[in-house]
């Protein structure tokens, strides 16, 4: 049930944020459409996938996708100009903003982090996770990558017993 209320609370948002064509038309993207790309090792530790599901047409600012981390696979430090909202769609996973604790996430839970919070998400050791990411531009940027999550940061986790 909570999961079939995040799915249509993000269709809604994104049905919201599209912008309209000249003639005004709905653009619907079907589910497989376009494949997801393997995760940059310059941004990501371990093996991620991305599907970046839609863009920014101006005037729209919001742009989202899918993010599928294996376990231990995370992202490097970074920040968005106007912040970022995770919706965890299945798995298990950590995120931290500098300085903080690692805080574990789960299927349902809504992650929001605020403009300019230097921070990383990701799986846990032993269990993948997935979430939809969804940010805004700023003069056409959305994020700026940072150096990488050592080992020794991300150890600091409490790996989770069971999903």
């Amino acid at each position: 049930m909570r999961l079939s209320v995040l799915v249509f609370l993000v269709l809604m948002l994104f049905a919201t944020s599209v912008s309209a064509q000249s003639d005004q038309a709905i653009v619907v993207t079907r589910l497989g459409s376009a494949p997801a790309v393997k995760a940059s090792n310059d941004y990501f530790t371990g093996t991620a996938y991305v599907d970046s599901r839609f863009k920014a047409d101006a005037p729209a600012r919001m742009a989202g996708g899918t993010v599928v981390f294996e376990p231990g696979a995370r992202t490097n430090w970074h920040t968005h100009p106007l912040g970022q909202t995770l919706f965890v769609t299945e798995g298990v996973g950590w995120v931290q903003h500098w300085g903080g604790s690692i805080q574990e996430i789960r299927v349902g839970d809504i992650v929001r982090i605020p403009p300019g919070v230097k921070h990383w998400h990701g799986a846990c050791p032993t269990f993948g996770m997935t979430h939809i990411a969804i940010t805004e531009l700023l003069d056409g940027k959305s994020v700026e990558w940072m150096e990488k999550v050592s080992d020794q940061q991300y150890s600091q986790g409490n790996t989770p017993a069971e999903k």
